[in-house]
């Protein structure tokens, strides 16, 4: 199968999200698998966040929602800026500012030159961490999305919630992304004992 798959596991996916923290710093790369995997952003929107959108300069403080326009589909997005995003960007955001002065329209997820992260720089980032973590499957940058979604859905947020939150046009679409396989149908019905 080579369709990217959500990370299930919650142990994997702690040691996942803490690789660039913990074993191998990296507050750049920290942020792009936070700001993925809570925002539920496909990987082109992601890489095109800019500091303006999560910072107002001028209130000199966090926003509470990133707004954008979603590449894919054109339409407009508001992301609530949650308290592991929010931690994440203070972090990053302090050791940006130790080596320079962070510009509003500056990239958050960028290159040494201060462009964007290209989409397969982001796949060898996330690749790099499943890999050190012993995360078997295809894990890519969109797994991130999906790992969202998958969560999302076993804390009982509504299949419709996630499509919205996805701007998927149909629900087929968003079933595909939750990956619910064999063994968490058995789950249901060993829990519905009726």
């Amino acid at each position: 199968m080579n369709t990217a798959q959500p990370i299930k596991d919650l142990a994997e996916l702690e040691h996942f999200k803490g690789y660039y923290r913990d074993v191998r710093p990296n507050l750049r790369n920290y942020t792009l698998l936070t700001l993925g995997l809570n925002t539920a952003l496909r990987v082109s929107d992601l890489l095109s966040l800019q500091w303006r959108q999560v910072y107002d300069f001028v209130q000199n403080s966090f926003r509470s929602h990133i707004v954008l326009v979603e590449q894919k589909t054109g339409k407009s997005s508001q992301i609530y800026i949650n308290s592991s995003i929010r931690q994440t960007l203070i972090l990053y955001k302090e050791a940006l500012e130790r080596s320079g002065h962070i510009q509003p329209e500056q990239y958050l997820i960028s290159n040494s030159k201060n462009l964007p992260l290209s989409r397969s720089q982001a796949w060898r980032i996330i690749r790099a961490a499943a890999q050190n973590c012993n995360i078997s499957g295809v894990i890519s940058p969109h797994s991130l999305r999906k790992t969202f979604g998958y969560h999302a859905c076993r804390r009982g947020v509504r299949p419709a919630m996630l499509m919205e939150v996805f701007n998927h046009s149909s629900f087929e679409v968003t079933r595909r992304y939750l990956g619910i396989e064999q063994e968490d149908r058995d789950e249901v019905f060993r829990n519905i004992c009726i």
